[in-house]
């Protein structure tokens, strides 16, 4: 039995805890401040994208999301976050580049690339979901014409539980 209750323990350990947002002080395009650790959506789910005015896979991701982007929003409450990795000098083409396909997203600008390496991106586009407790439950890198669809099949998983 006491070894029994010691391989028990040890397998809960060696459990995975989930993760938190990091703190990093960032602005989101009109220039506000934005703490990425106090990132939230009323305790629903919401999902980061990191993205790039000149990745076109981002750019093909986001419009594919931004066709049924009301609909999810309707059916789970989610949001989504895009997180702009431009460098500084592009802010005003990334705010030109949301605003000129009608993304309504919230959009976040990480300039010095600081979020990006403590959540790990290494190349954009990468997407996380972050549930109603602030814990990053999924993350995928890249994007493949209809992997928007493991976005919200994640996202009515985490409602369901």
């Amino acid at each position: 039995m006491k070894k029994f209750l010691v391989a028990i323990i040890a397998l809960v350990m060696a459990l995975p805890s989930l993760a938190q947002l990091p703190s990093v002080q960032l602005k989101d395009v009109d220039g506000n401040a934005v703490n990425t650790a106090e990132l939230s959506n009323d305790g629903k789910p919401f999902v980061i994208s990191f993205w790039a005015t000149w990745c076109k896979p981002c750019q093909r991701e986001l419009k594919a999301i931004h066709e049924v982007y009301p609909d999810w929003q309707d059916e789970t409450g989610m949001k989504l976050i895009v997180v702009s990795i431009d460098e500084a000098q592009n802010a005003e083409r990334v705010k030109t580049t949301i605003d000129g396909r009608g993304w309504e997203y919230e959009v976040v600008l990480d300039p010095n690339g600081e979020f990006k390496r403590q959540m790990g991106v290494q190349n954009p586009p990468h997407t996380f979901i972050v549930d109603g407790k602030g814990n990053i439950v999924w993350s995928h890198q890249g994007y493949t014409d209809g992997s928007e669809e493991e976005i919200i099949e994640k996202i009515r998983e985490i409602i369901g539980e």
